[in-house]
């Protein structure tokens, strides 16, 4: 962690300058901020991680040990992937429910990291619970505005010749990064604001990153490079291990990784945005503490 931490650090430099009305992201603060988040908070948080992000995904994987096998053997992955289409068309409600679930739990680690009088697990899964929608519905949203612009850029120009659509897709990933960043800061601003309608959250959002769009897509980055780092040298480690111990142990490891680097992610993530929000919004999570009161 202390090397990710001087990495970013390097990266930053020093882009602050005096008299500048937009406040520039401090990518080595946020990172301490998150893991100090975490640290303080971290015998609630990991019970709700545990519950919503690594039970449900170890389930995922041990219910899908095609996938698995995937990760081991490049040559499983057209069969894994058949087997997975087939899972979701026949388990679609459970997903459904599952990613809900996961959502509640979400914004429930929000709240936890936010509140310094640390709510009991039990409140905080209540605001989850009352954000929930509003959460799903903001994204919702901005998935029909990309999925119509992907149907002008992609769809429209298809029928019009091959070399527009693939310039049209190939300008479309650009701008599903550039939105997924625009919009990151929706749980953020549900929970630690208090806002109730999606369409004020996207557009607290938007105006939060206004002018830091490219410096938090970078900070993202190289937090999604340093996971994916750690996890290819976890998973090899665990994999020759379990292997000695057979082809179902070495399923059952794999699984097991898998889920921990999930949930592993999905806190770090959260705490991540807290600390982000805090920086550009200048909050300090009083916010949140009214709902307890």
């Amino acid at each position: 962690m202390a090397t990710i931490a001087g990495f970013i650090k390097r990266r930053e430099g020093h882009s602050t300058s005096e008299g500048e009305q937009t406040m520039k992201l401090e990518m080595n603060r946020a990172w301490n901020d998150a893991m100090a988040l975490v640290g303080a908070n971290k015998d609630v948080v990991f019970v709700v991680a545990g519950v919503f992000f690594f039970l449900p995904y170890l389930a995922f994987m041990l219910m899908m040990p095609d996938l698995a096998t995937s990760m081991t053997d490049p040559a499983a992955d057209e069969q894994a992937f058949e087997k997975m289409g087939e899972f979701y068309g026949r388990m679609w409600w459970l997903i459904i429910l599952v990613s809900l679930l996961q959502g509640i739990g979400m914004l429930g680690i929000l709240a936890l990291l936010t509140d310094h009088r640390r709510p009991t697990v039990a409140d905080a899964l209540k605001i989850g619970v009352r954000k929930v929608l509003s959460y799903i519905a903001a994204y919702l949203i901005v998935g029909c505005g990309f999925g119509l612009l992907a149907v002008v850029l992609v769809g429209l120009t298809a029928a019009a010749s091959t070399a527009l659509a693939t310039i049209g897709f190939v300008i479309l990933i650009p701008l599903l990064f550039y939105a997924f960043t625009k919009f990151s800061l929706v749980p953020a601003v549900l929970v630690k604001e208090d806002v109730g309608n999606p369409i004020t959250a996207l557009s607290r959002s938007w105006q939060l990153t206004k002018g830091n769009s490219f410096r938090l897509l970078g900070f993202y980055f190289l937090l999604g490079l340093a996971l994916v780092v750690v996890m290819i040298v976890i998973s090899l480690v665990v994999t020759f291990v379990f292997a000695l111990l057979g082809p179902e142990a070495m399923l059952f490891g794999n699984g097991l990784i898998s889920a921990l680097m999930n949930a592993v992610w999905a806190t770090g993530f959260l705490a991540v945005l807290s600390a982000v929000h805090d920086q550009f919004a200048g909050t300090s999570g009083s916010k949140i503490s009214d709902t307890f009161e």
